[in-house]
């Protein structure tokens, strides 16, 4: 194993600190260091928190400041933050408006959100993300995964906030978005966690791994190794093939990496299903290009679509200053 920490048991506090030093503009550290929290917050504005295990940066530290979160909760890499990270982040961030939590669809992610709201003073909201079509409800244990759109969850329902839209519009505008975003990855080699010391898991250089999740976990099916053209359509087949939109509607593209990819492959895959969402009639009024929800050093992408509409185009072109993201200022 190559990679550039001191001590395995150091790397989440010494990454979170030189994250904090190197934004201190836009984010400031919790009590005790358990939550990454906007340095400056908004009164009577309804505070957003998500989280869940290190290793997918920059979600979701990366996405804290105006226009997104208002507190991220790390967990050690790939587990989730314990319910004691929300609360305390809870109760340092809401400012009288109420907190809404936006929570990726995995067990000990939902869990320790879930204990968190039961034991919080206030009024407390959650919407669930569970974007991934790779993984059928019924195969998976808590339903669909929680992937990329997270990520557009939080940017249009932090737009929504950061405006002053109250909790309960602000949890329903997040399960729309949600409902109306479908996600797919492929993975062309195996994230390394550093307490494991060796790759998640084994897949031959002439392999892949179709709708592969974030953390490592199984697709689809391991195929050849193919064309990018060919890999678009799989995934956009599917992706299309559950997400309800229409000819002539505008949609967000998405193309994610997952940290190992560089960026030249990744515009490549995004002119892959471009021409794929042009030949069906979806325009592409809105893109993302990057490598925003990624798992450690896997190399690979996802596709990410999510059905939009005027409102959603307003919100999503809203002034947003995070460290990942930062437009319209």
């Amino acid at each position: 194993m190559k990679k550039l920490i001191n001590r395995v048991d150091d790397v989440l506090n010494e990454s979170i600190s030189g994250f904090v030093s190197a934004h201190g503009d836009i984010v400031s550290l919790g009590a005790e260091g358990k939550f990454v929290r906007r340095r400056e917050l908004k009164r009577d504005k309804v505070a957003l928190i998500s989280g869940g295990g290190s290793g997918h940066e920059p979600l979701h530290a990366g996405f804290v400041g105006l226009g997104m979160l208002d507190a991220a909760c790390p967990g050690q890499v790939f587990t989730s933050p314990t319910p004691d990270q929300m609360l305390a982040a809870q109760q340092d961030v809401d400012t009288g408006a109420g907190v809404l939590f936006i929570v990726k669809n995995y067990e000990g992610d939902v869990m320790n959100f879930s204990m968190a709201a039961e034991m919080a003073e206030g009024k407390i909201g959650t919407v669930v993300t569970d974007d991934d079509v790779a993984v059928e409800k019924s195969t998976y244990s808590t339903g669909r995964r929680g992937v990329a759109g997270t990520l557009v969850v939080e940017r249009i329902v932090g737009a929504a906030a950061e405006q002053g839209v109250g909790l309960e519009a602000l949890q329903a505008l997040g399960q729309r978005v949600n409902l109306q975003t479908r996600s797919m990855g492929v993975a062309l080699t195996s994230c390394t966690v550093p307490a494991a010391g060796k790759p998640t898991f084994q897949i031959g250089e002439d392999e892949m791994e179709m709708g592969v999740g974030i953390h490592g976990e199984s697709g689809r099916r391991r195929v050849k190794l193919t064309s990018a053209d060919a890999v678009a359509a799989e995934m956009m087949g599917a992706i299309l093939g559950d997400l309800e939109i229409k000819p002539g509607q505008p949609a967000l593209l998405l193309v994610n990496g997952f940290g190992a990819t560089p960026l030249m492959e990744l515009y490549l895959m995004y002119n892959a299903a471009k021409k794929i969402l042009d030949g069906k009639g979806i325009g592409v009024a809105r893109s993302l290009v990057g490598s925003y929800v990624t798992s450690l050093d896997m190399a690979g992408c996802s596709l990410t679509v999510t059905a939009l509409d005027d409102e959603l185009m307003r919100l999503w072109d809203s002034p947003v200053h995070t460290a990942a993201l930062r437009w319209g200022m």
